[in-house]
């Protein structure tokens, strides 16, 4: 798959086949949309093309919003869509500017002079362009205007999966681990860098490795124990992970600690990948230590059933 950070980059192609929009989490409603892409493609001897925009135009033109948060970076969108099979990721930067650009202009501009479109796949009640004014009604309209077919993925359709990325983001935060693998189509998962911490893992007999998530916009799930799986250096371990502000020894600031079973190499500065299979348990305040390393070595065998199932 071939990425451009920009129109500027983009070679126009012969025979495009082409969808738009955010993708966050290429849940099994997106993947819907991009088997058509494939397939269609594939009858006209075309190439796959799907642009998205990077940042999220809610952080562009609602600044003062802190409160969505996404289920990708946008390097975890790309490695999802290339797993997908599509040909060309356009990756366009959105601006204020950019979002000034009327519906017209974006399909002259970017659809037809840039890219090369012959089709166009959208998702039901899709809308682009300046106040979103653009549908798929005024596309099929003009689409022997602008010389390509447009093609909509229909209501009955979109509601038969009945995935949003809205759903999936209420699930983690509620810590629905399960609900949202079977939304996403595979379980969710977070990277991050393992950096220092206080030991106290360690004292309790599960070192942990503390996670440090570099992107400010990535959903954490709610805080709690879960069995995960993790990938370093492709290996995948099993583990277990808590979220939480670790009540019973008196813990000031919100932690991602992994205990990995089976593991003791030092890993700091390296990069994990989580992948969040169950939730266990809420994180609680247990009387003393002692009570807490009972709970966690009941938390590992429940972990290593749920990951053995």
């Amino acid at each position: 798959m071939k990425i451009y950070h920009g129109i500027e980059d983009f070679k126009r192609l012969d025979y495009a086949v082409v969808t738009s929009g955010t993708f966050d989490g290429v849940h099994v409603g997106h993947q819907k949309i991009l088997s058509r892409l494939k397939e269609i493609a594939r009858k006209n001897n075309g190439e796959t093309v799907l642009i998205t925009f990077w940042p999220h135009p809610r952080f562009v033109l609602y600044p003062e919003q802190t409160d969505l948060k996404l289920l990708n970076t946008f390097e975890e969108k790309a490695d999802l869509l290339r797993k997908q099979g599509i040909d060309h990721l356009l990756r366009i930067p959105f601006t204020k500017e950019f979002s000034k650009l009327t519906s017209e202009e974006f399909i002259k501009n970017i659809l037809v002079n840039t890219i090369g479109t012959k089709k166009l796949v959208i998702g039901y009640d899709h809308r682009f362009g300046k106040n979103r004014e653009g549908s798929f009604e005024h596309l099929k309209e003009n689409s022997s205007i602008y010389g390509f077919d447009v093609e909509e993925i229909s209501r009955q359709d979109i509601d038969n999966v009945g995935v949003s990325s809205t759903k999936i983001r209420t699930a983690l935060l509620e810590g629905d681990a399960a609900t949202s693998t079977e939304l996403l189509g595979r379980p969710y998962s977070i990277s991050g860098r393992v950096i220092k911490g206080e030991k106290i893992g360690r004292i309790l007999g599960f070192p942990t490795a503390n996670i440090e998530v570099d992107s400010q916009h990535k959903l954490i799930p709610a805080d709690g124990s879960y069995a995960v799986k993790v990938h370093h250096r492709d290996q995948i371990y099993q583990g277990m992970l808590n979220i939480g502000y670790r009540p019973t020894v008196n813990g000031k600031t919100r932690t991602i600690e992994a205990h990995l079973f089976n593991f003791n190499e030092d890993i700091y500065g390296e990069t994990i990948c989580i992948d969040f299979i169950r939730r266990i348990r809420d994180e609680i305040k247990f009387s003393d230590v002692e009570e807490l390393k009972k709970q966690l070595a009941s938390d590992k065998s429940l972990a290593i059933k749920i990951l053995n199932e």
